[in-house]
């Protein structure tokens, strides 16, 4: 059986809104989250992904109102993820109608986190994001990628919405979270996020290589062309973009039928 490539549209949520920036910064609004979900939901997004991108705790109300409005509004799969730092978060966030919770830096902080998680709520619910940054300065036990200008480097991973480096390479943190129980990987390149060039090709096809679970790729979709690479080259399970949704620039069926079209297995 082929299974089908899925088309995730992004919604970062800021105070209950969803905003759009460049490399994490720059936020524009871009609208009510549940209005833009449906809008989705009827193009035929295969789940949708919610990150409460400043989910400090007196925040938290926000997003559990969205995500309740969503989960009565739409008939796909949800997942959420910002701030979330115990199981009792996770909880909390699977009862409002959470389908999936995405932990990002709790798990590089206390990774048992994710067996904690996987073992409670089982590994198809837990996703592990993971943000990283190329590192041209080798060090021992880093995997080396080549880039397509011939140079080498190593990808670190990045917590705190990209703001602090911790050393780890993506690639054996992608393993791991795999071991502990994360039923798929969520990966943003903050090389690529917001530019509109194209996805990091180079890590995400290392990394898909390098587990067994689906690999979610994020991070610089500014063409149909990019959806593609995502998925040929990226060795993708699933392309998740942002703005180029939000703003109009494609609708999810335009970009399902262009891969269709190319050979790529799509829900239509």
């Amino acid at each position: 059986m082929v299974l089908t490539k899925r088309i995730i549209p992004c919604l970062d949520l800021k105070d209950g809104r969803v905003v759009k920036g460049t490399h994490f910064v720059n936020l524009r609004d871009a609208g009510d989250p549940v209005e833009l979900a449906q809008r989705y939901n009827e193009q035929g997004a295969d789940e949708v992904v919610f990150l409460d991108i400043t989910a400090s705790k007196e925040n938290r109300g926000a997003i559990f109102g969205v995500i309740k409005r969503a989960a009565d509004h739409l008939f796909l799969p949800l997942t959420v993820g910002g701030g979330i730092r115990t199981l009792d978060d996770m909880q909390q966030l699977l009862r409002a109608g959470a389908d999936k919770v995405s932990i990002n830096t709790s798990a590089v902080l206390d990774p048992d986190l994710i067996n904690r998680g996987a073992e409670r709520f089982g590994t198809q619910c837990v996703v592990t994001a993971i943000d990283v940054r190329r590192n041209f300065e080798m060090q021992t036990g880093a995997t080396p990628v080549s880039l397509p200008d011939g140079s080498e480097c190593w990808y670190e991973v990045v917590i705190y919405g990209g703001s602090k480096p911790t050393g780890i390479d993506a690639i054996r943190w992608a393993k791991e979270c795999e071991e502990r129980g994360a039923g798929e990987i969520l990966l943003t390149s903050m090389e690529t996020d917001g530019t509109k060039n194209g996805y990091d090709i180079p890590i995400t096809a290392a990394i898909s290589d390098a587990v067994g679970i689906p690999v979610v790729a994020s991070g610089g979709v500014g063409t149909l062309e990019h959806f593609y690479e995502g998925f040929v080259h990226g060795k993708a399970d699933a392309c998740l973009a942002a703005s180029v949704f939000h703003f109009g620039e494609f609708t999810i069926r335009q970009v399902k039928e262009y891969l269709a079209e190319r050979g790529i297995p799509v829900r239509l």
